[in-house]
């Protein structure tokens, strides 16, 4: 099987999963919870629900309700975001790019840190340096997400502040006060890419800064996988025949560590990573919601907070197609990366 068979195929394998998400979203929009929640206020009389229900096509049958809920889904009528005061797909279109922004970083940090790590690991393997960077990879799997990013808040902002130091900022996407004077023009959604782009240096870093601590909170468990992630496989991969064969040839141990073992080390990390960068995309709701960073997440957490069902159904399904895409995306690296994968 070639590469854009393989492609094809699982392209085509797909279809049967998001149609069973969208049937499960929909039972959940049409039982669970309730339709006419982001149309319906204290002020909204009893007489008024009917015609709205009318209006949404909850009085046909489930069959037609259906069709009408993919239809309106596919053509971007995902419906009234009582949290936003928007439409959803506009208080997406406004938040999504936060969260895609704040994912950037912590990925980058991630396998910045994380692959090294696990490289420096199995290379001293049951070295004092393979012992501490195990167990600090531990640690960070097994820290809580919202310990850590209260500590960090109080550490980086509260007693730095306190203590007269240079602290970092622990809530927002930047600073309100000093946007009114450096106005940024949306062009990307991405605030510091727009900073840029605009030669606005000063909002450039302080959205930069903003990014640093929830950034930080996002990577640090991740961190600790990709690391033990890398380390194994790593080790694995120099257990092979043909690493033994390399050195009893006398070639370089860099070019055969990094040119040939890597490469294989690094197929399963390049999956963990894949699926990992499509969980931060589809919304880091506890690191967004404690740094009050307005991306996916913290939209999410607004909308249960307001039993806004129409913004949590879009944040699921959005969340459902970025990691299934995600996915679909690490499996053609992978195949691409091993050929046996196709066969």
């Amino acid at each position: 099987m070639k590469l854009y068979e393989y492609v094809t195929r699982r392209i085509m394998l797909l279809f049967p999963v998001l149609l069973g998400v969208l049937l499960i979203t929909f039972y959940i929009s049409r039982i669970i919870l309730d339709p006419t929640a982001a149309y319906v206020t204290e002020k909204t009389p009893e007489s008024a629900i009917p015609a709205i229900r009318k209006q949404l096509g909850l009085d046909q049958p489930f069959p037609v309700q259906f069709a009408i809920y993919l239809k309106d889904l596919f053509t971007l009528n995902w419906g009234w975001s009582k949290t936003a005061h928007d439409t959803v797909i506009n208080a997406i279109a406004d938040h999504f790019p936060a969260t895609v922004e704040l994912t950037i970083v912590a990925f980058l940090l991630t396998i910045g840190i994380g692959i090294p790590i696990g490289i420096i690991s199995a290379l001293r393997s049951n070295s004092v340096i393979d012992h501490a960077t195990r167990f600090t990879a531990l640690v960070g799997i097994s820290t809580p997400v919202f310990w850590l990013a209260l500590m960090l808040q109080y550490i980086f902002t509260y007693w730095t502040k306190n203590n007269g130091l240079p602290y970092l900022p622990s809530t927002g996407r930047y600073d309100p006060i000093l946007i009114l004077e450096h106005p940024v023009q949306r062009i990307t959604g991405l605030f510091v890419l727009d900073s840029l782009l605009q030669g606005n240096w000063i909002m450039a870093w302080d959205g930069f800064i903003h990014l640093i601590l929830p950034g930080i909170t996002l990577a640090f468990l991740n961190i600790g996988v990709i690391a033990r992630i890398t380390r194994s496989s790593f080790l694995e991969v120099l257990r092979q025949d043909y690493v033994s064969a390399a050195k009893a040839y006398g070639l370089p141990e860099r070019r055969i560590y990094y040119k040939y073992a890597l490469k294989n080390a690094m197929i399963p990390v390049t999956t963990v990573s894949g699926l990992m960068f499509g969980g931060m995309l589809g919304g880091a709701v506890i690191t967004e919601t404690i740094y009050a960073f307005p991306g996916m997440g913290w939209l999410a957490v607004r909308a249960i907070t307001y039993n806004d069902s129409a913004t949590i159904l879009g944040f699921t399904v959005l969340a459902t197609f970025v990691y299934v895409f995600t996915n679909l995306i690490v499996d053609i690296i992978y195949a691409w990366l091993d050929p046996r994968i196709k066969y």
